[in-house]
């Protein structure tokens, strides 16, 4: 009699912010190179490709501070489809200087000249061969009640771009207060300019799911990210101040952040408005279940941000210049997420459970039965016993050698200290320095957790320069991004023989 099979649970991905794929145009986000990429990923054996949000960024260029948690950030529209469709030519989009070198983005270029071509893109849609199905498609998007978050994201985006960029809350009185007859003589104002803005957001919807559903036929599941706080200078601020900790002039009362700690003496000031949970409790949490009901239709598995936040989050008085003085307070706690697994079925989530862990949270994770997050970087403290190490390793968790806050591996090794240095190659194995990122790798995939993430530029084996973000820096963050050339038929067959032999083959 054959044996029964057991389920297989193990799987393997990469974590690649959609950004750092180039083009000819600047970012290559959702263009051919991004195909190319879930090929890639597929012939080697993967079942995950893990992106970071996928909003408009804001000064600093952070996906985590963006101005809307519904939008898309316009950066990532494939100028190819738009040329394919009529709306640009190519002498157009070539016409454009986008900066930046093989492998850094020049946020500051793309942002000058990015909005003018996608201006002519929208400008040329009665020129378009498919302008009937195109103008279809862009009213059927705008009336799709699940986009009810647009109009408002829209009107934001104009009138940021009528008061030079300055943020909400220095705009004239009866804006920033949403008096009813000021947004609506805003929107006769600025009709235009917010029917581009949600032109935009129509491009974007439509060539992501189209990416999105090429890698789901491929295999390949999406993990994104839904950050825990939204920005102050956000559309979602400005229309649904009721949500958040705001005195009666829509001023915050007090901010979000990270007390002081061994790896900051000030603490993290983060600045982005706090919730009131009171009243989001009141609303059966209505609001937050339409913010993730909408991470699902653009990723097949969310990482909820900063998981520990919904626990206790601090709380700093606004206008402090540091985080030094500030307060925990109860957030939550498990109610949101009952209400979420109620409401919205059984989801996949990832945990950030990273950093300073208390009793309280260590339960709401283990309550939620969410798989948290082991980081290899943070293993080898030669002091001490740590839970990162693999063998303390449950099934139910998400393994990375780092993430998008931590140095590249072979950065991170080359800085260790003397004797952390000598405990990781005892730990793992090895005599010489240049083996360490795939003895990480390695360790890694043969660990116990149901699910191993690697950051691409671990498997490229490239040095500190390639890092994504530091932490509590402002400047040269998110700007890598991967050669063209970077993918070769080796490291393919590499990737996929680490799949099959740890047992991590979809």
């Amino acid at each position: 009699m054959a044996k029964n099979k057991k389920k297989q649970t193990r799987r393997c991905g990469v974590l690649l912010p959609i950004f750092s794929l180039s083009s000819e145009y600047g970012i290559g986000a959702f263009s051919k190179e991004a195909y190319e990429f879930v090929d890639f990923l597929s012939d080697a054996g993967q079942s995950y490709w893990q992106i970071l949000p996928l909003g408009p960024t804001s000064y600093g260029d952070s996906p985590y501070q963006s101005f809307s948690t519904f939008a898309g950030n316009p950066y990532f529209i494939d100028i190819n489809a738009l040329i394919t469709d009529g709306l640009l030519t190519k002498k157009q989009a070539l016409g454009c200087d986008f900066g930046g070198t093989e492998e850094k983005i020049d946020y500051e270029k793309l942002y000058r000249t990015r909005f003018k071509l996608l201006k002519t893109a929208y400008d040329n849609v009665d020129k378009s061969p498919v302008a009937k199905e195109i103008k279809k498609e862009f009213e059927a998007f705008k009336k799709n009640p699940d986009n009810d978050w647009l109009s408002d994201y829209a009107l934001f985006m104009a009138l940021k771009d009528a008061n030079n960029g300055r943020a909400w809350n220095t705009w004239s009185e009866d804006i920033k207060l949403r008096k009813k007859d000021a947004l609506k003589k805003a929107h006769e104002k600025y009709k235009e300019e917010v029917d581009f803005y949600s032109f935009l957001q129509y491009l974007f919807s439509k060539q992501w799911e189209a990416l999105k559903s090429y890698a789901n036929s491929k295999g390949i599941e999406i993990i994104g990210d839904i950050p825990i706080y939204v920005a102050f200078d956000s559309a979602d601020t400005w229309a649904n101040p009721e949500l958040f900790l705001l005195d009666k002039e829509n001023t915050p009362i007090d901010v979000a952040g990270c007390p002081p700690d061994a790896f900051s003496a000030t603490g993290q000031l983060w600045g982005n408005p706090l919730y009131r949970w009171d009243y989001h409790k009141k609303t059966g949490y209505k609001w937050w279940l339409k913010r993730i009901s909408q991470c699902y239709k653009l990723y097949d598995v969310v990482r909820i941000d900063h998981f520990r936040g919904f626990d206790e989050y601090y709380a700093i008085p606004y206008g402090n210049p540091t985080a030094e003085i500030g307060e925990w307070r109860k957030g939550p706690g498990y109610d949101l997420f009952d209400v979420m697994k109620r409401e919205l079925g059984d989801k996949k989530v990832i945990a950030e459970d990273l950093g300073f862990l208390t009793d309280t949270v260590i339960g709401l994770v283990k309550k939620t039965g969410f798989p948290g997050m082991k980081i290899l970087e943070f293993a080898f403290d030669s002091r001490e016993e740590s839970d990162y190490l693999p063998h303390n390793y449950t099934k139910n968790c998400i393994v990375y050698t780092g993430t998008h806050d931590n140095e590249t591996a072979r950065g991170w090794f080359d800085h260790l200290p003397r004797n952390d240095k000598r405990f990781a190659k005892e730990y793992l194995g090895i005599h010489y320095a240049k083996d360490a990122v795939w003895a990480m790798i390695r360790a890694a995939f043969a660990s116990v957790s149901d699910t191993a993430i690697i950051p691409m530029q671990d498997y490229l084996e490239l040095g500190a320069y390639a890092r994504i973000n530091t932490p509590s820096t402002l400047g040269g963050n998110w700007t890598w991004r991967m050669k063209k050339d970077a993918l070769s038929k080796e490291l393919c067959q590499k990737m996929y023989d680490y799949a099959r032999i740890y047992g991590r083959l979809s």
